[in-house]
Parts: C-alpha cells; structure tokens; sequence
C-alpha cells in the first residue's frame, strides 16, 4: 500500500489543474512528495517549447515547427533542475516572457499533440500528481483525484510578484495583474482544452490559504476519496 492505493490497482493520478499563479505547481510539488509519488509540471513542457523555439528563431504561430520541436525536446528532470539540451534553464523557464509565449502556443492542437503522450508517460507507479490545465479534462481524464485550484487574481498577481523579487528579478504588480487577466481570458476562451474544471472536480480557493493549508485540503480529499 503506497499512498492509500492497493499495489495491485491502477495506477492513481492526482490531477490540479487552475489559472496562472494559483500555486498549483508548488502545491502538486509537496503533495507528491508527501505521498512518494511522481510529479508532472505539465507548464513546464510547454515553457520549454516556447524556450526552444525563442532559441531556434520559430514563430509562435508555425504550429507544424513548434510541434517538430515539442517531439525532439532534449530535456531532463533533474530534482529541481530542468536541463533542455544539457544546458541548465530552470530559471530562464520563469521568466515571464517564457510564460507569455507558452500561453500563446498551448492553444495549438498540432503542439498539444506533440506532447500530449510526453505527458501521459510521467504516469507510473506509485502514483502521480500532475499539475496544469487541462490535466483532468484531457490529459488524464479518468484520474482518480481532479482538483480546480483557484484564486482571487490580485492575490495571485501578489504571489507572482512576491515569486520574482524573491528571486531577484524585476517585477511591476500593475503590470503582472493585467498580464495574468490576460492570460485568464485566453485561457478560459481558447477553442481547444480550454481552462475549465471537470465535471467531476473539487473546487479548491486558496485566496486565503497558505502552501501547507492548500496541501493538507487536498491531502484530506484524498483521504475521502480512497
């Protein structure tokens, strides 16, 4: 018993899917790691094409190159550090114009594509939390967990903000806040995965709730689950 789950049953899946800034991937983190589970920062793929395509000079909108480049990414998952061909970008993939770029690609059916089994392949056992938008409505429909994280946008502009001086980038609050309304817009309204909860996911707020409160919340939905 791994997690609460019978060794010889399917594979668990925990999913978190929610808007930009809502700490889902911090949270996903640290549930995962309190259960010995796996864990998918699905952005983080999607930052990494929009990385290799800024380095290779490919528009955002050649939706057939960016795929090409989503299949061949040469990348690794080292702890907290993500290398893309050998080379260490795990704070380039925080920036925000990396961030911008991603949300403008993910739309993108034949780059959704391209990753789409990437992603799924992160599903081994004991279990895995994953983490982004379309994780239980696609990705991993039939996960056992799916959970919509939400937050008041100006608390989550408040957190990317707190998120960049701590790491000693530049930041303007104004303009964080219009950027992730912004992105909530394009989100919410794209004609493919677009950001919604599934049908059978738990709400969760964390306008009011530290790190450790939103993951013991999840935790205990778990718990009711299994």
């Amino acid at each position: 018993m791994t997690g609460g789950v019978p060794a010889d049953g399917p594979i668990p899946v925990i999913a978190i899917d929610g808007p930009t800034a809502s700490g889902k991937g911090t949270v996903a983190a640290r549930v995962a790691r309190t259960l010995g589970w796996s864990v998918l920062d699905s952005g983080a793929l999607y930052r990494l094409s929009a990385l290799a395509a800024l380095r290779r000079g490919v528009s955002d909108t050649d939706d057939q190159a960016l795929a090409d480049i989503a299949r061949g990414l040469d990348i690794q998952f080292l702890g907290d550090k993500v290398l893309l061909d050998n080379d260490d970008v795990t704070e380039q993939l925080r920036h925000e114009h990396i961030g911008e770029m991603a949300s403008r690609i993910a739309p993108l059916q034949p780059l959704r594509d391209a990753l789409l089994e990437r992603q799924r392949a992160f599903r081994q056992p004991p279990g895995l939390v994953c983490d982004g938008r379309d994780m239980g409505t696609v990705v991993f429909p039939d996960a056992t967990l799916k959970i919509f994280l939400i937050a008041d946008v100006d608390a989550r502009a408040q957190r990317r903000y707190n998120q960049l001086i701590e790491k000693g980038f530049s930041a303007n609050l104004g303009d964080l806040l219009t950027d992730l309304k912004a992105r909530d817009q394009r989100d919410q309204n794209r004609s493919v995965a677009p950001l919604k909860p599934a049908h059978d996911a738990v709400v969760v707020d964390s306008s009011n709730l530290g790190v450790d409160q939103t993951v013991d919340c999840i935790l205990a939905h778990w718990r009711n689950r299994i």
